[in-house]
């Protein structure tokens, strides 16, 4: 009886549940695992295992998340938020701090259960849910128009972007902005504000080069350009030159899953993190290479699929947090492997190596999934709620 009970439970779940996503996500997942294998095999670090260990994690998260109604979650906005200052401002003070050539010197680590932890990723999700619930306020009560509700909006995003800034994770801080580009525009506010923000970015950074960039992120941003110089090859551009060549040795259909001769000599530094996609392109070629690209394709678009079916605003405004969120990514992880844009650290989405990234871009999922599986409660609670009020009227009226 316990066992039919289970099955049914399974059964009724998958009947709500967007199974097409499931689906997608199963095979970036598969793809990834794969991918991170050969990784593993070359450099004899097992990344495979832990990559598999945060998926598991993650698909349990995302199916507990997804029995849960968004619209709860987000009522706890304001310890969420907390929360999310709290961990971040932790990790400045206490994580774990990262040098590396050039002058890189960021401290976005903390250590949890003796596993390195990028608090950043978590708050992500948690900006999704607190954002939303910022525009979802703002636009209930009719002032998204108005440029004061503007100005705290964009406030709102200041906070990550910031820290993440003051943690010397220039990557992490731009997700932020993106997502909160993306969550604004479709929830409608007016172009003209975006049109001043990118005014004032444009007048903002040449000062910003002048003053607050580090040399090492100066000349990543140069070495786009010089890539065909020797000395930037084998200084600020040698990720992304070798990458490239990585890339360009995979030719049609690539040397071969596990068969790479360059993924064996581990010559692309993080290959199995920011440049997993240079493995994809030397071992698969380029089928492989197109086959990244249109399943996270197909991923995003069936993301704003549901937000286009939500049943509010607020479930709306999330799912475009999290298309933001993995859209910027793929788009600065695949640019900066191709060397079409500077290398900012930042990792293709379920497919790079790192348990916290993996595991909570399943939370994520996790709260796309709760917003499809709600998306037809909306008219049915509205019926319940208005019915006494109308007859309560009615009983009033003369």
């Amino acid at each position: 009886m316990k066992g039919n009970h289970f099955l049914k439970g399974i059964w009724g779940y998958l009947k709500r549940a967007d199974i097409l996503l499931w689906l997608l996500l199963a095979a970036i997942s598969i793809y990834s695992l794969l991918l991170l294998r050969s990784v593993s095999i070359a450099t004899g670090t097992n990344y495979f295992r832990t990559q598999l260990m945060a998926i598991g994690l993650g698909v349990a998260a995302a199916v507990v998340v997804s029995l849960i109604d968004y619209a709860e979650v987000a009522n706890f906005w304001l310890l969420i938020s907390l929360a999310s200052v709290f961990l971040m401002i932790y990790t400045f003070f206490f994580g774990i701090r990262v040098q590396g050539s050039g002058g890189v010197d960021a401290r976005a680590w903390i250590n949890l259960a003796g596993r390195t932890f990028q608090t950043s990723e978590l708050v992500k999700i948690a900006f999704m849910v607190t954002f939303a619930k910022h525009l979802d306020a703002v636009k209930r009560r009719g002032r998204l128009d108005e440029p004061l509700q503007v100005v705290l909006l964009g406030c709102h995003a200041l906070v990550p972007v910031l820290l993440c800034q003051l943690q010397k994770d220039t990557g992490a801080a731009v997700v932020f902005f993106f997502m909160f580009l993306a969550m604004s525009l479709g929830a409608g506010v007016q172009l003209r504000y975006f049109v001043i923000l990118f005014v004032v970015i444009l007048v903002a950074f040449p000062i910003a080069w002048e003053f607050l960039l580090p040399d090492y992120q100066k000349s990543r941003f140069t070495a786009v350009f010089n890539l065909e110089d020797p000395t930037v090859q084998m200084e600020g551009g040698y990720q992304q030159y070798q990458g490239r060549i990585s890339i360009g040795s995979g030719k049609l259909h690539g040397q071969g899953l596990f068969q790479g001769t360059r993924v064996a000599s581990n010559v692309v530094t993080f290959q199995q993190s920011d440049y997993i996609f240079s493995v994809a392109g030397e071992e698969l070629g380029f089928v492989g290479c197109s086959l990244i690209l249109l399943l996270l394709f197909l991923f995003m678009a069936k993301v704003l699929h549901v937000a286009s079916m939500a049943r509010d605003d607020l479930g709306k405004y999330m799912c475009f947090g999290f298309f933001g969120m993995i859209a910027l990514q793929s788009v600065v992880n695949i640019g900066m492997c191709l060397a079409l844009l500077p290398v900012m650290g930042v990792t293709l989405p379920f497919f790079s190596a790192g348990g916290s990234s993996a595991a909570c871009l399943y939370l994520g999922f996790g709260l796309v999934q709760s917003v499809h599986m709600r998306r037809k409660e909306s008219d049915g609670l509205r019926l319940r709620r208005m019915q006494p009020l109308r007859f309560t009227s009615k009983m009033k009226s003369p």
